[in-house]
Formats: C-alpha cells, structure tokens, sequence
C-alpha cells in the first residue's frame, strides 16, 4: 500500500499521527517517501528541483505537514487536510481525496489548515542539452548502463520488442514475460534465446484474467477499460516475479513517448509532433505510471523504469523528432533508439515492430468475453486494497 498516514484530532488539532509506509516506500524519521534518493529537508520548498526522479513523500515536521511529488507524478500520492489523511491510494478517505499535483509542495498545518502550495512545471526541470547527436546517444547508453547499480533483486519483463529487449542486452538478469497467446510466447522465447538470457513464461487463460480482475480494479482504482485491459497482464507479470523471488520488476517504460513509438506519431511532423512528445511524457505519470505503481504496491513490490532517468529525458527532448520518428521510404518509429539498441542485440529484434501489451498478450481479447457478462463499476470485494492494510 506505500504510505499510508492519519491524524487523530481533538479540539480540531491533531493530537496522535499514525503512519506507516510498506516496501517499496520506506520511512526515515519522520519522512515516509517512495523514493531511491535521499531527501534533504532543506530544501524542501525545492523538492522536485533538487530530487532526480520519481517521488511521492509525506514529511512531518515540527510546524506543518510537507507532502509532495515529482514533476512527471510517477508515484501516487492523496490527501485531506481537513482529517490530516495521506495516502497512495483513494481507497482510504472516507470523502473524495485531493490529488498531490505532479510538480507540487504543500505544507498543511496540524489545524488542517493549508498554509501553502507550490507547483513546479517540466520546463522548470527538463531543459535540452545542447550536444550534438552522437554525444546524445553515448549519453543515453551511459545512464541505462550506470542504472545497473540500482538494481538489486530484478528480473526484466521481456516482450521480445526493443524496449525490454535493449534493457536486456544491457542487464545480466533474468527475464520473465505472461501471455495468453502461443505466436507471442514463441517469438519471446526465441528472442530471449538470441539474446543469451533465461526466460520464465506465465501462460494464463480466461481463468486467470476472472481471478486478476477484482483486484486490478481495486488496486488501480478505475474501471477505465483500456486502463484495466493495460493494468492485468502488468499485474500477472508483476505478481509472477513475485512469485519467482523478486521484489524489483524492470520494465520499459517511457521509451514509446520519449522516442517516439506510438502509431499516432507518424501522422505528424515537425513543431506539431515534437508539441505531441513532449506532452506525452509531461502526461505519463497520470495516464501510465501511476496505474503501474499502484499495481506494484498492491503486490508490493517495486518497478524500476531505466528509461525515465532525468538525464535521458533530457537527452531524449534535445534529439530531433526526424530521427525519432523516420519518415524515408517508410516510417520507422522509435528509430534513434533501434539504431542504439542494435549495438547490443540482433538488428531483427532492435527493429522488431511490435503490439502495445494488451493486444500482443491477448488480454484485451480475454477482457472483452469476460465483459460479456461482467459490468466493471460492480466489481469489488475481493481484491479491496483496504485488506491490505489489517
């Protein structure tokens, strides 16, 4: 559940705060934060300045209550002033929750008073390099390589496309993959073979996708189809490491917006497609990363995204969109990074053309039939995150 905390009031002051903060968060004091970096407090009014990556942190200090995330908003993070309630999910306020916005500080006095709130914006934070392409790339491959350090007991979640298979090319670790379908497990498994690695293979069905379904609903808290669709065969593969030993799953987040991969990148060109990436990555934390945390927490274990370093985003918004998206006799997306990426792994895997995960899995297919008879909104018990907690 990450973090979690509650203030008991009395003569509307906070008398008591109960807190706790549950793997991949972790407390310091008085510092619960899902974070790898050390928080120095101060600087605290400068926290998503001063902090190179994702974070959600609740602080109390003497004064006031200091909340805040970063400026992607990767790491879930709720609240209530009035109750003096934090948490990383919705699932415990008793009234709807108020979002920390990505970019933001806000101190909250133990009255439930909010003193202060301060957002920071991208730009505040990612400016482009001025390097040339070449000094680019080489930086990009350094700071994927350097982030070995930070893995400790991972495996990758391996598609056989070029974003798990460069990380893999790059990381001596095990892999894993889930899918419903037998032409996906083939093409993995020999790709994992091209590449020198062992392979771990999750087949599930319909029965497994029944089974899931409650507590992916809980656990991302949407009944969104394309968010649940995307959200399951994460939680299968998530909870299959898991399973498997791990606490750290490896994935390729973040390479499709800051390189460009997606289908509706090559309807455009020029200042228009450049405007489109950047307000992809501006956006993943609420539209992808979230959901994915929340997912991990619910398991909890922890994702690990090699892609989203600071210093590859910046790297990345400094590369021209024509060599991203490639436009010369045909369309080639994501195209700077298959060129890096086949220095390490078969060329036929570094430009591999390949299906977003709920329909290279199948699980959108799956979904559909069980949505035959199910309705979404109605689903619920089983897999209620408040369990987690007792």
């Amino acid at each position: 559940m990450s973090i979690y905390a509650f203030a008991e009031m009395e003569n509307g002051k906070a008398k008591r705060i109960y807190a706790s903060a549950k793997y991949p968060s972790r407390q310091i004091g008085n510092v619960f934060a899902d974070c790898d970096f050390n928080v120095n407090l101060k600087y605290a009014d400068e926290l998503p300045l001063k902090i190179e990556g994702f974070y959600a942190l609740v602080a109390f200090r003497p004064s006031h209550v200091l909340i805040s995330r970063d400026v992607l908003g990767g790491k879930p993070l709720y609240f209530d002033n009035t109750t003096l309630t934090f948490s990383s999910f919705k699932h415990y306020f008793e009234e709807e929750p108020i979002p920390v916005l990505p970019g933001e500080v806000v101190k909250i006095s133990y009255e439930g008073e909010v003193i202060d709130r301060k957002k920071y914006e991208f730009s505040d934070v990612f400016k482009p390099i001025d390097a040339d392409i070449e000094e680019l790339k080489e930086r990009i491959v350094k700071s994927l390589i350097n982030f070995r350090k930070n893995i400790k007991n991972a495996c990758i979640a391996f598609s056989g496309g070029v974003d798990s298979s460069f990380l893999a090319g790059l990381y001596d670790l095990p892999l894993v993959t889930v899918t419903a379908s037998k032409a996906e497990k083939e093409w993995v498994e020999n790709s994992a073979k091209a590449i020198g690695r062992e392979l771990e293979v999750y087949e599930f069905g319909e029965k497994e996708v029944r089974e899931a379904l409650p507590k992916v609903v809980s656990a991302i808290e949407t009944t969104d189809k394309l968010q649940v669709s995307i959200a399951l065969p994460i939680y299968l593969c998530v909870r299959f490491a898991k399973e498997l030993g791990f606490s750290e799953v490896v994935f390729g987040q973040g390479a499709d917006e800051l390189f460009g991969g997606y289908k509706k990148y090559e309807e455009l060109g020029g200042k228009e497609l450049e405007q489109e990436l950047i307000n992809d990555v501006i956006n993943i934390g609420e539209k992808n990363l979230v959901r994915d945390n929340k997912v991990a927490y619910s398991l909890e274990m922890k994702i690990l995204t090699p892609y989203l370093q600071w210093e590859i985003i910046r790297c990345a918004i400094s590369i021209p969109v024509e060599l991203k998206v490639k436009k010369d006799g045909g369309v080639i997306r994501k195209y700077i990074l298959r060129e890096m990426a086949k220095e390490f792994i078969p060329k036929e895997i570094a430009y591999r053309d390949k299906k977003a995960i709920q329909y290279s899995t199948k699980t959108s297919n799956i979904l559909k039939k069980i949505l035959r008879d199910i309705d979404l909104d109605k689903i619920s018990g089983e897999g209620d995150a408040k369990g987690f907690w007792a």
